[in-house]
């Protein structure tokens, strides 16, 4: 395997770079997306293998070196011979679908098979080689995927620390915003967010559990879906909440993200949650549209935007947009009416869930010296000299003291927060403005990171009523303000991912507002 910034004991597991065979120059993919590259190999003018070759020098010279971005953990030793694979299947005259060949970094708390450990971020899983795929590893594979590698992330998915850095684990380091490189990556999948806006892959994965795939996604200028919970398996991915956990694609466009969803989408037994994906999923690329919003019904979430006069400039120039692609707009100046009490009977369920579920998925990891507890991880913290150096562990401490699923506290949290996010919150929104999905500001502008006092997070924030409530929440770029991305939010009901997906696909078509990176350096002082 490749470690791209071993830390400590992984140093021992270093090999030496895949090398390029071909003194041929080569295209850098740089902002191609998977539908665009799908079109170059189907011409000849690129392979599976070619294209896994040229990912590699472009981690080597953005990622490793140069601007030393920290978004890829490690590469998979297999990964060309997956390509070669992919390659000959369509030399045969086969191939699966549209991600046929297409390299993917996955966020590494999702388990992959192979030799590469799932971590978390997390020294204390340094040696986790469970020789697992996840469900959705596996059906990424099933519709011809090429595995390319592992992302890193803001350590145990940024559920350790009130006072953390958002992009910061003991096992990467720190990622970097492509944009401006002294601006943080935000949420908990920094690295896929970082690694797509840098093209260092043609798609990555990320997890959500309260903003982790929108807001680096909308910090770092790409697509993010957060689908409904309970479409796409949470099976052998290191949980926070099973009330709230899905993963979901981080892509350069709409049509990228409803290609990966249509591969990963479906019913897991082994994930009661997605017992309804089969009966909800629908073709989600057959479901895009250039007149997805024509007809449509948009309210417009504007006291959610902030006081920011340039953002919400952005804002209005993309409701322009939908109005001329046929919407209409209905402002709502209320969307945060009966929401007291949601914040804190949502922390009240992530706390307890995550200590059931860390419990349930160590206690089935291989091996005898794997932690089995929550209180082994904060054994383990405290007696390693690298975890607690930038900040605490207060919430795993305070997960620790909570009781278990049965504790009544919980319950009534549960009760709560799934009625005031859902029926009293999104729900009720959509019906009482008769409006068919909400539109709100993604982000505000990246913040400049710091490992010593932590995330300070600025502007708006769109994410935490789907992600209670379990719904569909897409952010497209709608430009930048400062050279740095702001992202627009799609909201809907249970189960309206398609509709969702259609909807920011035909304003992305119209837009075009995703802007490449520059990779700024601050002034010298």
């Amino acid at each position: 395997m490749q470690f791209h910034r071993p830390l400590l004991a992984l140093s021992a597991l270093l090999i030496a770079q895949p090398a390029a065979t071909t003194s041929m120059p080569r295209p850098p993919l740089e902002g191609i997306d998977a539908a665009q590259l799908q079109e170059e190999i189907k011409a000849g003018r690129m392979t599976s293998e070619e294209a896994v070759k040229i990912y590699f020098d472009r981690i080597a010279r953005i990622d490793d070196s140069g601007h030393n971005i920290n978004a890829v953990l490690a590469t998979f030793p297999d990964a060309l011979a997956q390509a070669r694979a992919r390659d000959k299947e369509r030399r045969a005259g086969r191939s699966r679908g549209p991600l046929h060949g297409i390299p993917i970094l996955i966020k590494d708390n999702i388990e992959v098979a192979g030799p590469l450990p799932t971590t978390a971020g997390s020294l204390a899983l340094k040696d986790n080689v469970t020789g697992r795929d996840a469900t959705l590893v596996a059906r990424l594979r099933q519709a011809g995927a090429v595995i390319l590698g592992k992302t890193n992330l803001s350590e145990w998915a940024n559920i350790r620390s009130n006072n953390s850095t958002s992009g910061w684990s003991a096992i990467g380091g720190l990622t970097k915003n492509p944009h401006e490189l002294a601006r943080n990556t935000c949420g908990s999948s920094a690295g896929s967010g970082a690694a797509m806006a840098a093209s260092l892959a043609t798609m990555t994965i990320g997890t959500e559990t309260d903003g982790s795939i929108v807001c680096p996604a909308g910090t770092n200028g790409v697509v993010g879906f957060k689908p409904s919970v309970g479409l796409v398996s949470r099976t052998h991915i290191i949980p926070i909440s099973h009330s709230q956990d899905t993963a979901g694609p981080m892509t350069l466009t709409v049509r990228d993200a409803a290609a990966m969803m249509a591969a990963m989408a479906g019913s897991d037994p082994a994930d009661p949650a997605t017992k309804e994906a089969d009966a909800r999923k629908v073709d989600y690329l057959d479901r895009l549209s250039p007149d997805a919003l024509k007809g449509k019904r948009i309210g417009v979430m504007r006291d959610r935007i902030g006081e920011r006069g340039d953002i919400s400039a952005l804002f209005d120039v993309a409701l322009a947009d939908m109005a001329a692609l046929g919407a209409t707009l209905v402002e709502i100046a209320d969307s945060r009416s009966g929401m007291d009490g949601l914040g804190d009977a949502e922390f009240e369920i992530l706390m307890t869930e995550l200590k059931a579920g860390m419990a349930a998925y160590l206690a089935d990891l291989p091996g005898t010296d794997a932690p089995r507890t929550l209180a082994d991880l904060i054994a383990f913290n405290k007696a390693d000299p690298v975890e607690l150096r930038w900040f605490d562990q207060s919430l795993f401490e305070l997960a620790e003291s909570k009781g278990g699923l049965n504790d009544p506290a919980y319950q009534a949290a549960k009760e709560k927060a799934a009625r005031l996010a859902g029926p009293e919150g999104i729900d009720r929104l959509l019906r009482s403005h008769g409006v068919d999905m909400l539109v709100a500001v993604t982000n505000g502008p990246a913040w400049t990171s710091d490992l010593g006092n932590g995330d300070h997070f600025t502007g708006p924030s769109a994410s935490q009523l789907p992600a209670v409530a379990g719904y569909p929440h897409l952010t497209v770029p709608m430009g930048a303000v400062e050279g740095l991305p702001i992202g627009i939010s799609f909201i809907g009901a249970k189960w309206s991912d398609a509709d969702i997906l259609a909807a920011g696909h035909a304003y992305e078509i119209r837009s075009r507002r995703r802007i490449t990176p520059v990779y700024r350096r601050p002034p010298a002082p």
